[in-house]
């Protein structure tokens, strides 16, 4: 195919898009540890800190979940099928998503401090049972990021004419970048921005082709059109031959193979984990419920837009451009030219990007936790993990290029694996499920249901390949039926040696002891699932999850498309403008869901940020060092001071200068009965590791800290002092605690321990440029 863009165009949006996300989330993780307050741990690292709230856990799902195939293969079936292609596609992947807000409160009930789902595996069962979960997480991570790989690399190649293989190894670029710096959170903040940039766009195609367009004609002519072709060339298995009906045999053909596929995808990612344990209870539970349901506006709507479209435009393409998912490009070029392409193009790459630095975090947590922890060095320390997780990220990255390249050599496109990935993973479903909701669940059964399902899928599959079409190769393997049926056999053979195995041989096992053996190292992520084990809140949220999950599930894949299956309906033009107004409305409610609730979630955070990054550049405008150095002396000796001054922080390291500050500070309170003044010890820690500081070693380090203050004589009014330790970068710290504790003066000595021969020590200097309060410089003499 023609390339619509030229490689300038595509370099720009794959370099310059890739560039722009990595700093936009860099600066984002940068202002929450920075200003506010945020100690990067390993357990940070991995679980964001599980405080995440609901806006932003479904701004993720929606995001982890709009891969390259949300946006071209939605449109690919919409082109081969209609109408009902677009909703066989959204329902069939997002009830997957409402169902497991059940996993995730049950998560918070039975084994509240996991990192991943292996872990609560070997916590339940064993090593044995704990390697085998983790090969189907392993191989579900891997699929997927061949597809994110694959579609991505396809479309950029044939809207921009790069190479496909260059293609393979820019996309990751950006996302190592940042997943590397930040972790699950820098995951977040990239799902974020890319949820909302892509219902902006979404909209955009919407509004632009249906309202706009003089080509299409608005909805009646887009209705006429449609209409027009299926008369010209009938769609073979739809009513009548139309478009626009939901009684397609191809269409629910596929939307059986595309909900037992996705089960696989979602239940067994562990990136669908990560998100339910960094959440809170019922943040979790409406996070994943909402996200799906907002998720579901995405390929609806815009594959409703553009694959409906291509048909009523009479676009023309082969098989094999169908299957690399390029109806959807072709159709945005067609019709709205290269700002088409370019929108759609974008919106591709930040999908690609940001659902791909899913999976890289979950790919590492799954090295670092379920082999490395659990194998290799149990008792490692956070700098340890912080360093593996990073390995992995750097590995798994180039990785994703290597096995995408791979692919492409062997003939798979994007619905190749999107069709085969539930023989694949899908056998491990119900196993997994079961064993963290039901005490029952017999070990063995388990395990063994887990490789019978993938063996049995992938022998019907190759079997009916062969036995059909007399020979076995991608083209073969790839036809409708051997996936129906591989598909099909993969998760029913699972759950029936599950289900069976269980009921013959129950086992009673007691999830508390789960709680016992997941242990979490950080004292104040401890404290935070200590607080949230309330179990009666638990138990309600339970039964909130699956009340709304099942229910949601049901009339998404039954009572909405099934009556208009069963009834043969083809739309006429009035139902046809209710079902888009449907579609339109359904996206700009999902949008403003997830664009404003995260904002005023965050909004206190927010508010903080702006305020002490305000403060910093307000004081970067004033005087030069030199003129502030003067003014501060000077408030030392003005006397007035002593009757204003009622909070007063004092920074000692134990130097001459410094202790010389305290009794200054004395005596500037002398005769005032209500004065504070806080004694503060920064123990420096400014190594770029910081976020792998270990809460023991910081234990270890306070309690020196307060020795060392005990030690220093105060003067005899000791109710005026209180002492405070602190670690990290000492300006930093006495420039934040300051602000914190709205102190009127900070008192310290010109000099530290380390700048004997300077005029003015580099803390010193810092200060002075971090802190709007007056600062007071003491010599050592």
């Amino acid at each position: 195919m023609e390339p619509f863009l030229s490689q300038s165009i595509g370099y720009a949006i794959v370099l310059g898009m890739g560039l722009v996300m990595a700093v936009a989330v860099t600066i984002l993780v940068k202002i929450e540890t920075k200003w506010l307050g945020t100690k990067k741990t390993s357990e940070w690292f991995y679980t964001a800190g599980r405080t995440v709230k609901t806006g932003l856990v479904a701004s993720s799902v929606v995001s982890a979940w709009t891969w390259a195939a949300t946006l071209l293969q939605s449109s690919s079936v919409a082109y081969q099928f209609g109408i009902s292609g677009p909703f066989w596609y959204a329902a069939g992947a997002s009830i997957q998503i409402v169902l497991f807000a059940i996993l995730a409160v049950e998560l918070k009930r039975k084994a509240p401090s996991s990192h991943t789902f292996p872990e609560i595996i070997r916590a339940r069962f064993g090593n044995r049972e704990h390697k085998v979960f983790l090969f189907f997480g392993l191989m579900t991570n891997t699929i997927v990021t061949a597809m994110l790989v694959l579609g991505g690399a396809a479309v950029v190649n044939s809207l921009t004419g790069i190479n496909i293989y260059i293609a393979v190894f820019l996309i990751p670029l950006g996302v190592i970048f940042y997943t590397f710096f930040g972790g699950l959170k820098a995951t977040f903040f990239a799902d974020y921005l890319n949820a909302s940039f892509i219902f902006v766009v979404v909209i955009v195609f919407v509004i632009t082709i249906y309202f706009v367009n003089h080509s299409i004609g608005g909805i009646s002519g887009m209705y006429h059109k449609l209409s027009t072709a299926a008369a010209l060339k009938p769609v073979e298995g739809n009513s009548s031959g139309a478009y626009l009906t939901m009684a397609s045999f191809g269409a629910l053909i596929f939307g059986i193979i595309n909900i037992v596929g996705n089960f696989g995808t979602v239940f067994v990612n562990q990136s669908y984990w990560q998100r339910a344990i960094a959440a809170r209870p019922r943040s979790a539970v409406k996070g994943f419920l909402t996200g799906g349901l907002a998720w579901f506006a995405i390929p609806f709507t815009l594959a409703t837009t553009l694959g409906l479209s291509a048909v009523a435009t009479g676009v023309s393409l082969t098989p094999e451009q169908i299957s690399s998912g390029l109806v959807a490009p072709t159709a945005a070029s067609h019709v709205l030219g290269d700002l088409g392409a370019v929108l759609l193009l974008t919106i591709l790459f930040t999908a690609v990007t940001s659902a791909g630095s899913a999976e890289l975090v979950a790919v590492s947590s799954l090295v670092t936790y379920d082999i490395y922890r659990t194998y290799v060095k149990p008792a490692a320390t956070g700098r340890e993990l912080i360093k593996i997780s990073r390995i992995s990220i750097l590995g798994f990255g180039v990785g994703m290029g290597i096995l995408a390249s791979i692919l492409f050599n062997m003939g798979a496109s994007l619905e190749y694996l999107y069709l085969a990935m539930g023989i694949l993973i899908g056998s491990a479903v119900i196993p997994l499920s079961l064993s963290v909701v039901w005490k029952k669940t017999n070990r063995n059964a388990a395990t063994s249901a887990a490789i019978a399902g993938l063996v049995s899928g992938i022998l019907a599959w190759v079997f009916t390949s062969n036995f059909l079409y007399g020979h076995i190769s991608i083209v073969s393997t790839g036809q409708i039926l051997p996936l129906l049926i591989g598909n099909i056999l993969s998760i029913s053979t699972s759950a029936a040696i599950t289900l069976i195995g269980s009921l013959v041989k129950p086992d009673d096992f007691n999830f508390n002891t789960m709680k016992q053996k997941i242990l979490v190292a950080d004292d104040k992520i401890r404290s935070i699932i200590q607080h949230d084990s309330d179990e009666k809140l638990l138990k309600s949220t339970s039964r909130l999850s699956y009340r709304y999950g099942i229910a949601l599930a049901l009339t998404l894949v039954i009572v909405w498309p099934l009556p208009f299956y069963f009834s043969g309906y083809v739309f006429s033009l009035g139902m046809y403008q209710a079902w888009i107004f449907i579609a339109v409305s359904w996206a700009i409610g999902a949008a403003t869901w997830i664009v404003l609730l995260p904002l005023i979630e965050a909004r206190h955070g927010i508010f903080e940020a702006v305020k002490k990054i305000s403060a910093i550049v307000s004081l970067a405008s004033r005087t030069d060092l030199s003129s502030r150095k003067t003014e501060m002396n000077l408030v030392s000796n003005f006397n007035y001071l002593q009757g204003d001054i009622k909070r007063i922080l004092v920074a000692v390291d134990g130097s001459v200068a410094s202790l010389r500050a305290i009794n200054y500070a004395g005596s500037l309170f002398e005769d005032s009965a209500r004065a504070r003044i806080y004694i503060l010890n920064v123990i420096e820690w400014t190594n770029e590791d910081e976020e792998s500081i270990d809460s023991l070693l910081v234990s270890k380090m306070e309690e020196e800290g307060r020795k060392m203050l005990k030690s220093i004589i105060i003067p005899e009014k000791k109710n005026e002092y209180e002492r405070i330790v602190r670690h990290g970068d000492p300006a930093s710290k006495i420039a934040e605690l300051a602000q914190k504790l709205d102190v009127e003066m900070i008192l310290m000595g010109s000099k530290g321990l380390g700048n004997a021969e300077a005029g003015i020590g580099h803390v010193s200097a810092k200060v002075l440029r971090s802190t709007t309060k007056p600062v007071v410089l003491l010599n050592n003499k």
